[in-house]
């Protein structure tokens, strides 16, 4: 196998694995209400959630009986998690720009990384305004700074291949005949 085969063949790879990610993310942020009963339910089963972490504990209770309520009430301001859980989907379909043509398609995956950059401050300034403990924003920032390092690595990969690649036709066309 080609270097250059090699190394597309890896970017690939690494866009797979995100893309899952996105997708299953998506998909997880559809049935919140029923997931949350699951959840809760798993914890403390546990007891060392309980035990050890009574306030995830009760920030998982608090946040299943918010959910509960709203859907009682107003099952439409749940429509807001569907779109969501559509944009981490729509998302990911941008990610397959970038599998079939990487070097043309680096903006993508430079986007990413900006968006991935972005979850820090939103979680600071809108944690604090919605009422989310900092424990728990800190969880969410790990989504960006965990979803960055696959893209980081991609992005790496791909100036690589652009290089190997203008190296290629560069010997292929000094080797023409004038």
């Amino acid at each position: 196998m080609t270097e250059r085969r090699s190394l597309l063949r890896r970017i690939r790879i690494w866009l797979v694995v995100f893309i899952v990610c996105l997708v299953l993310s998506g998909l997880t942020a559809f049935p919140l209400v029923h997931e949350l009963h699951w959840t809760e339910s798993l914890l403390k089963s546990t007891q060392v959630v309980p035990d050890h972490f009574p306030a995830l504990m009760e920030w998982i209770h608090r946040v299943r009986v918010g959910l509960d309520e709203t859907d009682a009430k107003y099952p439409f301001v749940l429509y807001g998690t569907d779109w969501l859980a559509f944009a981490h989907l729509v998302i990911a379909v941008a990610f397959y720009g970038p599998y079939r043509d990487p070097v043309r398609n680096i903006w993508v995956i430079e986007f990413g990384m900006i968006a991935c950059a972005g979850i820090i401050p939103l979680a600071l300034i809108c944690g604090p305004v919605r009422g989310i403990p900092f424990w728990w924003s800190v969880i969410d920032m790990s989504f960006g700074i965990f979803g960055v390092v696959p893209l980081y690595v991609v992005r790496r990969k791909i100036k690589q291949l652009e290089a190997l690649t203008a190296a290629s036709a560069a010997s292929v066309t000094s080797a023409l005949p004038a």
